[in-house]
């Protein structure tokens, strides 16, 4: 498995500008001076995604209150990650990354297993980015189920 593009803690986040549900663009720079939950995800509407995007609903308003905002990235075009927005109640912005562009900067993207074969894709994954845009907590290749409890404990939330 490829690990040369991987972010470790303290590094600095790679800025990114990618269109929301709605076609706005939204950048990292946008959420300086506030701590940010970015964790990428392999495609709207499947059942893993479900349960980790309405785990971040349901654990969102705390989060914000602690600080923290939360964005979630998929490879999947404006239009679908509205429909998942609007199906789920989903209270935070999705952006589109459909040239994983952004992901690949990230290390989220590229070479992982899937049920033992070696393939191409997104790589769960779920990165805290601190005030000044440094990387606080990297996290490769995360479950989508228990993982937002498991970020809540390590950030203290």
């Amino acid at each position: 498995m490829s690990e040369q593009n991987r972010l470790s803690d303290g590094d600095a986040a790679p800025e990114f500008s990618l269109p929301d549900a709605d076609g706005n663009t939204v950048s990292l720079s946008d959420f300086r001076g506030r701590s940010v939950v970015v964790y990428f995800y392999p495609a709207a509407s499947t059942p893993g995604c479900t349960k980790e995007a309405c785990d971040f609903r349901d654990s969102f308003a705390e989060l914000n209150e602690a600080g923290f905002d939360v964005l979630g990235i998929s490879p999947d075009k404006p239009a679908k990650l509205a429909k998942f927005r609007d199906a789920e109640g989903l209270t935070f912005p999705l952006l589109s990354d459909e040239d994983r562009a952004v992901m690949t900067a990230w290390g989220a993207f590229g070479e992982k297993k899937n049920y033992g074969k070696v393939v191409q894709g997104v790589i769960r994954s779920t990165f805290v980015v601190d005030p000044d845009g440094k990387i606080a907590k990297a996290l490769y290749n995360v479950k989508a189920t228990g993982h937002v409890d498991r970020l809540r404990k390590e950030i203290g939330v």
